[in-house]
């Protein structure tokens, strides 16, 4: 009767570790269980996006807001569209927001920033965000130093 006790309770802390590792692997890689019906899309276009996935943060103020769903070519302006799923609890958002591909750290992962606006008409699914900035592109940064530099 011993051993049955303890093979059960050694069986229930291995499945609780297992269950712990699957939720922190779901947490680390972004993905969440939940399903995202309190979420509203928001679209930009850029330019350029450097190295921005599917999955990465939209911040305002360095607090997550939100994620990006999906990124697609607007064929007819021959730019990158981002889609984003905003949290609906942030409904403060206005028309006027502007958005910038920004990186964490020198080489970290990219992001978006949302710096809100002044206008008092406020972002619904669907809207675009029309005020956006590029990546800077660091390869692109250092080959301009380098030829600045050689040519002088």
């Amino acid at each position: 009767m011993r051993t049955r006790v303890m093979e059960i309770s050694v069986g229930g802390f291995m499945l609780a570790g297992i269950l712990a590792l699957i939720l922190l692997a779901l947490n680390v890689s972004g993905l969440h269980v939940s399903d995202s019906s309190g979420s509203y899309r928001v679209n930009a276009r850029f330019e350029n996006i450097g190295g921005l996935a599917a999955r990465s943060k939209v911040t305002l103020s360095g607090v997550q807001i939100g994620q990006v769903k999906a990124i697609r070519i607007d064929e007819r302006m021959l730019m990158a569209v981002v889609e984003m799923d905003i949290n609906g609890s942030v409904d403060y958002l206005s028309r006027d927001s502007s958005a910038q591909i920004l990186t964490s750290g020198l080489l970290g992962e990219q992001y978006i920033g949302i710096t809100p606006g002044a206008d008092d008409e406020m972002l619904k699914d669907g809207d675009t965000i029309e005020n956006t900035q590029s990546a800077l592109v660091l390869e692109s940064l250092v080959s301009k130093f380098l030829f600045n530099k050689i040519s002088e």
